[in-house]
């Protein structure tokens, strides 16, 4: 289901100034702890995401289990990934994205890698 022309202009950071500082904050957030904001969906909710991670090549998903398990242990410690590894994160590329189109996922409704990435 297509969202309304409006709904999407408000949710577009280029277009909406408080889109785009959610946007930040949720990149730096994310940053911090050196995650993808795919990494944040649980498979457990739902079986697309589920069948989705099944179809990864192998690499991929042992890459989001670290990813996921640093967090986690920086999380526990109270810390954050070091400033270098930081600016190294790339929170809003995508590795989901397309193995969700061949399944169908509803995920797909809202594009969140909206020209943000390089910022």
């Amino acid at each position: 289901m297509a969202s309304p022309s409006w709904l999407q202009a408000l949710l577009n950071p280029n277009k909406n100034w408080f889109a785009k500082q959610h946007m930040k904050t949720v990149s730096q957030r994310l940053r911090n702890y050196g995650l993808r904001f795919e990494d944040l969906y649980d498979p457990k909710e739902d079986l697309d995401i589920k069948e989705a991670l099944d179809r990864l090549p192998r690499e991929i998903v042992d890459a989001r289990n670290q990813r996921l398990k640093r967090a986690m242990d920086l999380s526990m410690k109270h810390e954050y990934l070091p400033q270098d590894l930081q600016a190294l994160q790339t929170p809003f590329r995508s590795y989901l994205k397309d193995m969700l189109a061949l399944i169908g996922g509803s995920y797909l409704d809202f594009d969140y890698t909206l020209d943000f990435v390089g910022r």
